[in-house]
């Protein structure tokens, strides 16, 4: 659970949605992704530090380049949460239309049971 919490406490600044978001088009180097915001190298840095750790993007190294690539299966356990939650939401919601239906029901009048006493 710690990765997901990672992963949510990344995606939960803006500026860093975005670096994922332009990440999913390929890969880049962090000049290329400072291009967008108006802020400086080392705050673009900080942002990629950040997802790194979350295990969101990776960094690796050519030449003097340093491009970042998104990591896919970083988003992984998202979609699994995500997924499992849609699927017990849709479950309780599917429970509540059953419900619903059947206090909408016509009600038809019960027939009287009759007691029989059994004789000793």
């Amino acid at each position: 659970m710690r990765s997901l919490d990672a992963t949510f406490s990344a995606l939960a600044d803006p500026t860093r949605r975005a670096i994922v978001s332009r990440l999913a088009a390929g890969e880049a180097t962090v000049i290329e992704l400072a291009e967008p915001f108006a802020i400086s190298l080392p705050a673009i840095s900080r942002h990629l530090k950040v997802l790194e750790h979350a295990g969101l993007i990776e960094r690796g190294r050519d030449a003097q380049r340093r491009p970042c690539r998104l990591r896919t299966e970083g988003l992984a356990d998202v979609s699994a949460w995500a997924d499992h939650t849609r699927r017990a939401w849709e479950q309780r919601f599917d429970r509540l239309d059953d419900y619903l239906r059947e206090l909408q029901a016509p009600t038809t009048p019960t027939k009287a049971k009759k007691h029989v006493r059994k004789q000793r």
